[in-house]
């Protein structure tokens, strides 16, 4: 009993670990100092017509942007514990 005990709790943090953040709290923790307004080249939230020319980049590049860093966006965008797939629920979050 005990071991599959032990066993459900392991898996229960290994799929905890993977999960993907919750976006809005990504950009409030991380994107937001920039893309709220205060950065003028930084595309704003919601902004639709400053994220059209960057989403017909396609999402891998977005990614990559954040990862490596483009312009003034620093590499991974502040937010260390990001994965990739939470990039791109905070870029498709954002660009709403």
């Amino acid at each position: 009993m005990n071991k599959l005990a032990l066993l459900a709790f392991t898996l229960g943090l290994a799929a905890a670990a993977n999960a993907a953040q919750d976006p809005e709290a990504v950009f409030n923790r991380s994107c937001g100092m920039c893309h709220n307004g205060q950065l003028p080249t930084a595309p704003k939230k919601g902004d639709a017509a400053a994220w059209e020319a960057r989403k017909a980049q396609g999402m891998e590049t977005l990614v990559k942007h954040v990862t490596e860093g483009f312009n003034a966006m620093p590499p991974r965008g502040l937010c260390m514990d990001c994965s990739a797939e939470d990039y791109q629920a905070v870029i498709t979050w954002m660009a709403k």
